[in-house]
């Protein structure tokens, strides 16, 4: 009897670009704030203090701003912030981060839309050995997500329609600005955080970035069905 094989993914099935979240989706930022705070149990009250504040901040306010004023909301002093910038290169992928941007580099344009200044931004984005068609910031758009101008810059500036690409999460914060922005998300929830109260879930939720490739090669089958 002879082998069948399945056929390879056809091009036009993958999304013409993704965009991912670059701090939390594609980098362990966690233990990065952790670190700084002096303990995990502070470093994950600082980090969720700061999603707070950039979820209903909207225009730009300073990266550095945001991430004091967090700090001092949850007792930590004034130095924490320092300490993170300090330590700022010391990020490091998530496991499977790097595999899963060389499974989609032959198929998609990548993008970053990160709510981080443009310094930050850009030396984050910088750690990942992948050529980025496009990095977008917080500062560089005007408003920090998930107000849906970052997400709008990127695709005009990648040329691309939001029907045509996906997104990749870190926070279910992001499911706020995908949804108004029409982009298909995959939440890659490492850290098993809970979705934030009205956010729609995510067209695929999952610990890793494993069922990435996957999922965009039948991105096109799954929109014309």
């Amino acid at each position: 009897m002879s082998n069948v094989t399945s056929p390879s993914p056809s091009p036009s099935s993958y999304p013409k670009a993704v965009l991912f979240d670059l701090l939390i989706a594609l980098l362990d930022s966690w233990t990065l704030w952790n670190r700084a705070a002096g303990s995990e149990a502070m470093g994950r009250a600082w980090r969720a203090a700061y999603l707070r504040l950039t979820y209903g901040c909207g225009d730009y306010v300073a990266y550095e701003t945001l991430v004091a004023r967090a700090a001092a909301e949850v007792g930590l002093p004034a130095s924490a912030g320092g300490a993170l910038e300090a330590a700022w290169l010391e990020l490091a992928p998530w496991d499977g981060t790097i595999s899963a941007l060389e499974q989609l580099r032959p198929h998609c344009k990548l993008a970053v839309v990160t709510n981080c200044s443009e310094r930050l931004g850009h030396l984050a984005a910088s750690i990942l050995p992948v050529r980025w068609d496009v990095v977008v910031t917080a500062e560089k758009a005007g408003a920090y997500k998930p107000d849906t101008r970052p997400y709008a810059l990127a695709l005009s500036e990648l040329g691309v329609n939001a029907e045509d690409a996906a997104f990749v999460a870190g926070s279910s914060y992001d499911l706020f600005g995908t949804a108004k922005c029409g982009l298909r998300t995959y939440w890659h929830n490492h850290i098993g955080l809970e979705r934030a109260a009205g956010a729609q879930p995510a067209e695929l939720e999952s610990p890793t970035l494993d069922a990435l490739a996957g999922w965009a090669s039948r991105f096109g089958a799954a929109a014309s069905r």
